[in-house]
């Protein structure tokens, strides 16, 4: 309909008070998102689909969990989780207290590590999905990592299914007796996810549940034992040129490298562990973080170019 019936409507129906709300207001707000002057289109047709093989593909998305309580403080948490496309299993999930991409490296190694790597990904446009640090590592294992359109998540139906059975069924638990701490909440989901979801039958598994489906195609998995190469592959990456003193400034931090670094433009990998150095793929030093207040007690060494006092009775040149 016209902009103009539309806000008389919203006037009509009581949803925006007379002579409180601008005719521009409503038309500036439906342009922004592209509600006028073109047609809008139905939503796309959708075809349901499952993979018949397991680690073909993970879903892969975040959700607002409960508000826990922690020594009287109000503490928002957030569930990041993955489920394979075929067996509805659910590699790995965890609860976080934030939406920081911290927790999607935590979910997705652990995801790996237990379940071996997916052939894709197949995540939302969230600004943690569409991290540099999740792109090259999905690279670096041979993963396809895929979006979704933007404000499409029925597309990612599995996933928002999974997390409709955790609200309707693991969260009334919570009412009863609510967790007092973000590892209690996580001890007893994990044990709800093991115990309840992954035994119980699934309607689109034939009756069959998670669990055994998934373990029913275990030797199709395929695993990554080296966990130092995968913690590797998830580090956050920077590139600096170091001074002349040998050190480079990183997240507003001082940190001191190698003296044979001195003038070149080094990579950085680093986590909440530490910050290394590397060369064509291979980790070479660490960085030595400096407390200026600690380097003013250094004992220094006497430079061989510094004035020597002259001894009674010589002279000077």
């Amino acid at each position: 309909m016209p902009v103009t019936v539309f806000y008389e409507h919203l006037i009509e129906q009581g949803e925006i008070p007379e002579n409180h709300t601008s005719y521009f207001t409503i038309y500036r707000l439906l342009k922004k998102h592209n509600l006028v002057g073109k047609e809008i289109l139905p939503m796309p047709e959708r075809k349901r689909f499952a993979y018949d093989q397991i680690n073909e593909l993970w879903q892969g998305d975040l959700s607002h969990g409960p508000t826990i309580r922690v020594n009287g403080k109000a503490q928002k948490t957030f569930l990041i989780a993955y489920i394979d496309d075929c067996s509805r299993f659910v590699p790995y999930a965890q609860f976080f207290p934030s939406e920081k991409f911290d927790g999607l490296r935590i979910v997705t190694k652990e995801a790996v590590l237990r379940c071996g790597k997916p052939k894709r990904i197949y995540s939302d446009n969230g600004k943690i999905y569409r991290s540099e640090v999740l792109q090259y590592a999905c690279a670096e294992m041979g993963i396809t990592l895929i979006h979704t359109q933007p404000y499409d998540p029925q597309s990612k139906g599995k996933i928002e299914r999974f997390f409709r059975t955790v609200q309707t069924r693991f969260y009334p638990l919570l009412e009863l007796d609510p967790p007092k701490s973000l590892e209690e909440l996580n001890e007893r989901f994990w044990r709800w996810l093991e115990e309840e979801y992954h035994r119980k039958p699934h309607a689109s598994l034939d009756g069959k549940t998670p669990h055994e489906v998934f373990q029913s195609q275990v030797h199709l998995v395929s695993f990554i034992e080296d966990s130092d190469w995968l913690d590797a592959i998830f580090l956050k990456r920077e590139h600096r040129k170091v001074k002349a003193d040998g050190t480079i400034t990183l997240n507003k931090q001082l940190y001191e490298v190698p003296p044979r670094f001195i003038g070149q433009s080094i990579e950085l990998r680093y986590d909440e562990r530490g910050v290394y150095v590397y060369e064509d793929g291979r980790k070479v030093a660490e960085a030595v973080r400096i407390r200026l207040e600690d380097n003013a007690y250094v004992k220094r060494h006497r430079s061989p170019f510094a004035a020597i006092p002259a001894k009674e009775g010589e002279h000077g040149v």
